[in-house]
This record gives structure tokens, C-alpha cells and sequence, in this order.
């Protein structure tokens, strides 16, 4: 039996908090009422008649966008949305239980959800959240503005970048585990691109005494194998949270939207805490033409293309000179990969003068990682389309020679004289 008990875990003011609520969650409108009970303006939206009938579509051919109608505040419940996400992961692959709306909170990205987790349970200036570097910085970031400290317990070393099960286990069963309300854990990580093990985060839901929320952050899960999300699972821990967002996979990062899988009672928790209209009409019907049958035929075909292109990027990455170590995993639309010096070793001065030469003098923007635990020299690359992949390609060999000169060699260079060195 699990120790999680959430009366003892959130906190009191956060329980005991009743949601805000409108007229329109007893009189729900069917498009005939005189919506009198909310100080709208009736006369609608200051859009042009040209503006608003070029930006909407019809039905079956994009997401239907009622411009006129913005003069109205959005669903605060978001039920359709919600059921279209239980559809997109309820695989039955580690669960034969149902996902139901009751299931899910979404928010402004995933970022609103870890903001909100840790309002709804760490007291500020005594409660700490467990976290694992390298990994998403909003963790830690959240943490600061909620004034909740972190507990760190590093990744294991390249190159999987896996959970350290012991050290985890062993900090949840200190003195001051009463006092760790959440455990944050990116899969696949970010920087890292590995995904975690099934069994580790079995092996910390399952820990005999810790009363607190395991938080599984799936943002780039779809570049995974298929049925690798955990979401389905929240069914089965009564403390598992699973993050997702539409930014990665379905390629809507401006229209912010995110969602935490969890229990009933911990999402009715999210629910009660956020703000009453958090996400707007345009998300909504943007975020569910995505989740339609059509939209995940093209963000499939999407995906395919990126996962070329990120093959690609493995084959062509290693005969570049200059360029070490794959660090991590390859399930995410990104990969990390270490700059060498003239010695060939890892070095961060090397790393950011290719980092800066990139976006200064070619136009290519990558992302520096030197600085996290375990990425010296590091740069992280997302994969891009084909053309983008070209032009990324032939910059960093000329960033390279500028930075290495000549003497730089290719990672495969360097297996190659390793191996001839040991058969000599």
C-alpha cells in the first residue's frame, strides 16, 4: 500500500481552497442565451470583418477559430480538450485502467504545471523538491520564486545519463524527507535525451515510507519509442504526475499549451489553484485540431521528417573534426554533442567560441550546455529541417577550423587511432 497521503502532503491552505466559479458552470450557453453574467462586451471584438474572415477556417480543413466570438471568456473547464489528450495516450500498454478527464490539468505550457505543483504542496522556506541535474531549468527557477529548496542528486554519468535509484531512495529516506514534497524528473531529459528507465521510476513511486509526488516531465516523449509515456499510469499511483506539451512534437510552442496526467485528487488540487480562464479560446481550438485525426496524420509526417533528419545528424556528426562525444540518449528532436580542443578533450572555452561563432558570423543559433553537471563542452543541437541541417552542418565544420585549426580531429578519427593504438 502506498504511504502517499495527500491530506498530510499538500498544503492546508490549498485543500481547503474552494475554485472560483461562474454562472456558466451551472447554465452552460448552447449558443441561443443572452449571456448576461460575466460583464462582457456584447458588441464584440475592435477586428476588422476582412481580418476575421481570413483567419477563420472552414470545418475539416484547419481549426475552426470564432474571432468574433473572443469577446467571451473560454471554457475554464476545457473538457473536450482534455478527453481528445486521454485519447492520444490511453495505449493500454501500462494500464488496462481508463483515462478520464478527471485525470488532467492543463495550463500555460508545462511550466504553469510545475509552478502550480509547487504552490499546491512545498511551504515556502521549508519544503524542498528533489530534482536531478542535468535537466529543465524551470525546476529550479520555480523553486527560487516559491522560495523552496532543492535537494540534487546528479544523473549517473554519460553516456545514458540514467537515474541514481540508491542515492534517490537513500535522500527520500533521510531525516529531512518529510520535508522533499516532489521529485521532478525529465524523460527523455533535456539536456540529455535519454530516456529514463520504466523500472527506476517503478523502484521511487514505490518507496516504503515517502509521502510525496513523483513528477515525470514527458515533453519531448514523442520523439521516443512508441508507448513509452507513462501518462497512462497516473491511473495506478496515487503520486505520479506525467507532463506533456504540444511545443516539441506537434510544433506549437506559441500557442502555450501544456498538460499534467495525475490522479483526480491531485488535478482537482491544480484545478482549484489556477487562474479561471488559463487557457484562451484560440489554444483551445488550436490545441484540438491538433489532437484530431488530421492533425496527428501531420504531426506524425512531421515527426518522421525530423527523426530523418536526426539520423542524418548522428551519421554526420562524428566524421566532423572537432566534434567528441554523443552525450546521452537520441529519443528527442535534439542531440548533445562535446567540442574538442587541439588535445581532443571536451572543453567548454572551445564549445562557446563555436557557440558564438555560429550565431555571429552563420547565422546558426545551437545552445551552449557547458556549464550543467556532466556536459563539459557541450553543445546541444535540435534537430531542424533538411535545409536547416545543411547549413548546420557546413557551419560548425567551418566554425570548427576557425576555432581548432587544422589539428582538430574527427571523433571517428580518434576511435580509429584508439583502435590501431591497441592492436599495436
Amino acid at each position: 500500500m502506498s504511504p502517499f497521503n495527500l491530506e498530510t502532503c499538500a498544503r492546508p491552505n490549498i485543500l481547503a481552497l474552494e475554485p472560483y466559479r461562474c454562472a456558466r458552470d451551472d447554465y452552460k450557453d448552447d449558443g441561443t442565451n443572452v449571456l448576461l453574467d460575466a460583464n462582457e462586451n456584447a458588441y464584440g471584438p475592435p477586428l476588422p470583418p476582412s481580418i476575421t474572415g481570413a483567419i477563420q477556417s472552414q470545418p475539416g480543413l484547419g481549426p475552426v477559430i470564432n474571432l468574433p466570438g473572443l469577446n467571451r471568456y473560454p471554457d475554464p473547464h476545457q473538457v473536450p480538450l482534455k478527453q481528445l489528450l486521454c485519447n492520444l495516450r490511453q495505449t493500454h500498454v501500462h494500464t488496462q485502467k481508463k483515462l478520464t478527464p478527471a485525470n488532467l490539468f492543463v495550463g500555460v505550457g508545462s511550466d504553469e504545471a510545475i509552478d502550480a505543483l509547487i504552490r499546491a504542496f512545498c511551504r515556502p522556506g521549508q519544503d524542498k523538491i528533489l530534482v536531478c541535474p542535468p535537466t529543465y531549468g524551470m525546476y529550479s527557477v520555480s523553486a527560487q520564486v516559491n522560495d523552496v529548496s532543492l535537494v540534487k542528486i546528479p544523473l549517473l554519468p554519460g553516456p545514458d545519463f540514467q537515474l541514481d535509484v540508491p542515492a534517490i531512495l537513500s535522500a527520500l529516506s533521510s531525516n529531512d524527507a518529510q520535508n522533499i514534497k516532489l521529485a521532478y524528473f525529465c524523460s527523455p531529459g533535456n539536456p540529455t535525451g535519454s530516456l529514463l528507465s520504466k523500472s527506476s521510476i517503478e523502484a521511487i513511486l514505490s518507496h516504503p515510507t515517502w509521502n510525496g509526488v513523483v513528477v515525470v516531465d514527458e515533453a519531448y516523449i514523442d520523439f521516443a519509442p512508441d508507448s513509452a509515456s507513462l501518462a497512462e499510469w497516473v491511473v495506478e499511483f496515487p503520486n505520479l504526475v506525467v507532463m506533456q506539451t504540444l511545443s516539441k512534437a506537434f510544433g506549437l510552442a506559441g500557442i502555450r499549451l501544456g498538460a499534467a496526467f495525475t490522479s483526480p485528487e491531485i488535478a482537482r488540487l491544480l484545478n482549484a489553484l489556477k487562474a479561471p480562464y488559463n487557457v484562451n479560446n484560440i489554444t483551445s481550438a488550436i490545441a484540438e485540431y491538433a489532437l484530431s485525426p488530421a492533425g496527428l496524420e501531420v504531426m506524425r509526417a512531421n515527426k518522421a521528417a525530423l527523426l530523418g533528419q536526426r539520423d542524418r545528424l548522428l551519421r554526420e556528426m562524428p566524421k566532423i573534426p572537432g566534434v567528441g562525444m554523443l552525450k546521452g540518449g537520441t529519443e528527442s528532436n535534439f542531440l548533445l554533442y562535446e567540442m574538442l580542443n587541439k588535445d581532443g578533450q571536451p572543453d567548454n572555452a572551445v564549445a562557446l567560441a563555436v557557440y558564438e561563432g555560429l550565431a555571429e558570423t552563420k547565422g546558426v543559433v545551437v545552445r551552449f550546455r557547458g556549464k550543467e553537471h556532466g556536459c563539459l563542452g557541450c553543445l546541444r543541437i535540435t534537430v531542424g529541417t533538411e535545409e536547416e541541417t545543411t547549413r548546420f552542418l557546413e557551419a560548425i565544420k567551418k566554425q570548427l577550423e576557425q576555432v581548432c585549426g587544422a589539428g582538430a580531429q574527427s571523433n571517428e578519427e580518434e576511435k580509429e587511432k584508439a583502435a590501431n593504438a591497441v592492436v599495436a
